[in-house]
């Protein structure tokens, strides 16, 4: 608990909420409260987004290498803190510790990766067609971001935003999800000790996402929104974001198809499965939601998923041996629970788990579901959630056309043997993303992100530093 911080960090200093307000911070394992934080509203957001735009001024300014030095210190202390972060982690969102620190590895690659983007020379000389004329494009910082971050990765979800916004000379004012917003806080404590300037880097805490997001989306001031969470709150935040057309970026929910031919290598599909579905207790944006499998292989790829998913262990994320931790709330334990049940009434069948957990609370079995059907919850809504819905399907064309039978298009999954049948339906996919025979397709040097009602822009990779840069084109005279 040595980086547990009970305030809030705006413009290099810990202070609390105008009003006094505080809300609890609870460990979804046993609800126990962990620690107070500011309850901050809209005019504690004006006092962050001012000493933001007062950094801005000062930050765009300095050269790549000192922004790019700054960034590998906070990496640094990230690396040197990495097993305090991970029990942070874990007490305030219920993963298993080995989960958080993996997660802990994969945020700190994302501060390393734009640490080296910070000097990239990323102007372009265009070939005028006259003689007269140079031509060039050059980038320049957008200015004032605003970051608001899901709870399910809490450390990565910060960084994949933050540093490539802090590493184009933005600066930054990030509103955490209200039930995870400790490791946020000890990211600026770190963040602090790293050397990043004052107002650069901010964090409001509050119990509502309503009471800051009104001035995040209307302030001027603020140029771009970035924002991953529900797709319903997305369009929310867009709407808002329009009075004063800010650039923004979106990473929405999923509905991702698992699609497995009858050639595909059935102990590598299943262990793909495992690893991608039941990974954060199956709370996952790009979780498969949809597990298509060919009727050839379709009884004996139910079985041995059932024999995998029935041994995993469900518990507290500081116990040894746990694979699956609590849900986030008793909300999220509703809605999954729901989805079992219209499933279960609509003529599915359950292989194993399919009831609340005796652990109690927000614990859920692991779950194998198959005899699914299009006219299922689970079909149309992101479960978020430790269930594997198993469909059925004879033909390519079939799969093809279900897979893309929603608004979502985050990511997909496809396993054959058949390279070249892979790669076909890989491309027919409408899917931002695709694992080939692989189920781990996050990384820092990737960009992430979906299409349709999944999202707009892209993070990691080179890419996403330019999604927080400004294209100007230069004419000159020669």
């Amino acid at each position: 608990m040595a980086l547990l911080r009970k305030s809030a960090y705006i413009n290099g200093g810990w202070i609390d909420a105008i009003d006094g307000g505080r809300f609890d911070v609870l460990n979804p394992a046993d609800d126990a409260v962990i620690a107070s934080v500011p309850d901050m509203d809209a005019g504690d957001a004006a006092t962050a987004i001012a000493a933001a735009e007062t950094a801005w001024q000062y930050w765009r300014s300095e050269p790549p290498a000192a922004r790019a030095a700054v960034l590998r210190a906070w990496e640094q202390q990230i690396q040197e803190h990495k097993g305090e972060l991970a029990e942070l982690l874990t007490l305030e969102q219920g993963k298993p510790l080995a989960e958080a620190q993996a997660e802990i590895d994969y945020g700190a690659a994302f501060i390393r990766w734009f640490a080296d983007e910070a000097e990239a020379d990323r102007t372009e000389r265009l070939v005028s067609p006259d003689s007269a004329k140079d031509m060039r494009v050059i980038r320049q910082p957008i200015g004032v971001v605003a970051a608001i971050t899901p709870w399910n990765f809490p450390v990565a979800m910060v960084t994949r935003k933050c540093a490539p916004a802090i590493a184009a000379g933005c600066s930054v004012v990030l509103k955490p999800a209200e039930a995870t917003p400790l490791s946020a806080l000890a990211l600026a404590e770190l963040a602090d000790r790293a050397g990043i300037p004052s107002g650069v880097f901010n964090v409001l805490t509050c119990s509502a996402g309503e009471r800051v997001g009104v001035e995040l989306t209307r302030n001027p001031v603020v140029r771009k929104l970035s924002f991953t969470g529900s797709t319903a709150i997305g369009k929310q935040l867009l709407g808002a974001c329009a009075g004063t057309v800010k650039n923004v970026s979106m990473e929405l929910g999923g509905n991702a198809p698992f699609i497995i031919f009858d050639d595909a290598d059935i102990d590598l599909a299943v262990a793909g499965t495992l690893a991608s579905k039941f990974r954060n207790t199956g709370q996952t944006c790009i979780s498969p939601n949809r597990i298509y499998v060919q009727s050839g292989i379709y009884d004996r790829y139910a079985q041995k998923l059932s024999d995998k998913v029935g041994q995993l262990k469900s518990g507290s994320g500081m116990a040894d041996g746990v694979r699956l931790g609590p849900l986030i709330n008793r909300a999220a334990l509703e809605k999954v629970q729901r989805h079992v049940v219209d499933a279960v009434a609509k003529g599915a069948q359950v292989l194993c788990g399919g009831q609340r957990h005796d652990l109690g609370g927000a614990f859920y079995m692991p779950t194998v579901l198959t005899d699914m059907s299009a006219d299922m919850l689970i079909a149309k809504e992101e479960t978020f959630g430790p269930v594997a819905p198993l469909f059925r399907f004879e033909s390519e064309a079939e799969v093809v056309a279900a897979a893309n039978d929603t608004q979502s298009g985050l990511a997909a999954y496809v396993y054959s043997a058949d390279q070249a049948l892979a790669e076909r339906v890989a491309t027919e996919l409408e899917y931002g993303m695709v694992g080939i025979n692989e189920a781990g397709i996050s990384s820092e040097v990737a960009p992430f992100g979906g299409i349709k009602q999944s999202g707009i822009g892209r993070e990691g990779s080179h890419h996403g530093i330019d999604e927080y840069l400004e294209l100007k084109y230069l004419c000159t005279r020669a």
